[in-house]
């Protein structure tokens, strides 16, 4: 059985608050983009020599990392605990990037969570696939139902944006991964919380030409003021005709939204990155 996961984008991002668990309170709206990986899973022969009850490989040219420390894992063992899961062979290819902001270690557990739940037909509803979701990461309940939504709390307190999808449904994304990583645990620290003048939620209610002077990714200055580069491909998606481009998350991946069809070749930029142009 195969499934795909799918990468997100940030529409502003706000810091508001930090919380006695020491975490953060934000206020953002998570956006699905048609950016994937590959997750197929297979139950091992009885035959089949392990050391687990799982059989993991991960490929692609976005993997760095071990692969019994990966998300998908911690999503079997999860649901193992509550339910007798056959021995399974997972096969998980990577095509979001990696410490990008794009959530795809999210999107990976979340969606190996609904393989599990369709394949061994464990009948568990989304509201509780969240919930075993978001002991895996703040921003994976979002992945189990993959609609606009605007988020608070560390992430997980969702508010479906059911219209966001149809406002975008014409336009192209260009997203800019340069060879920069970011430490999100770092660029929390660099964070003074705040609430905004005005919410993420309200600002996308108007035309996207006006996001520019409105919607905000608080982690940029920071973020910007120590990987300048990251700057000046923001500056460049605008130079190309964007009508908005952000930071998603916290970083390093930069995109732009174009309402016609961008020209990947006049993107002039001074850091080696991966580029994709999508039809959202």
């Amino acid at each position: 059985m195969t499934i795909f996961p799918c990468a997100k984008i940030n529409l502003g991002l706000n810091i508001v608050s930090k919380r006695p668990d020491g975490y953060h309170n934000l206020e953002t709206v998570f956006y699905p983009i048609p950016l994937h990986d590959t997750l197929e899973v297979h139950t091992i022969d009885n035959e089949f020599p392990t050391s687990f009850n799982y059989n993991l490989k991960v490929t692609g040219t976005s993997f760095n990392g071990d692969e019994q420390d990966n998300l998908v894992v911690k999503a079997y063992k999860l649901l193992a605990n509550d339910f007798q899961l056959p021995r399974l062979h997972i096969h998980l290819h990577k095509e979001i990037p990696t410490q990008a902001g794009m959530g795809g270690g999210s999107s990976d557990a979340a969606f190996m969570l609904k393989l599990i739940n369709n394949y061994c037909k464990l009948q568990l509803t989304n509201s509780q696939l969240e919930e075993y979701a978001v002991k895996i990461g703040a921003d994976c309940p979002f992945f189990i139902n993959c609609v606009p939504a605007y988020a608070e709390g560390i992430g997980e307190q969702l508010t479906p944006i059911p219209s966001l999808a149809e406002k975008l449904s014409q336009y192209y994304i260009i997203i800019v991964k340069p060879l920069v990583s970011i430490s999100t645990k770092g660029a929390f620290g660099m964070i003074t919380p705040q609430k905004p003048v005005m919410n993420c939620k309200d600002i996308i209610d108007k035309p996207i030409k006006e996001w520019k002077e409105l919607l905000f990714n608080d982690f940029e200055a920071p973020i910007f003021n120590m990987n300048p580069e990251l700057k000046d491909i923001k500056e460049q998606l605008y130079l190309n005709g964007a009508e908005y481009a952000a930071m998603s998350g916290s970083g390093s991946t930069i995109f732009g939204l174009f309402a016609q069809e961008p020209t990947l070749s006049q993107l002039k930029l001074d850091v080696e990155s991966t580029i994709h142009c999508i039809k959202l």
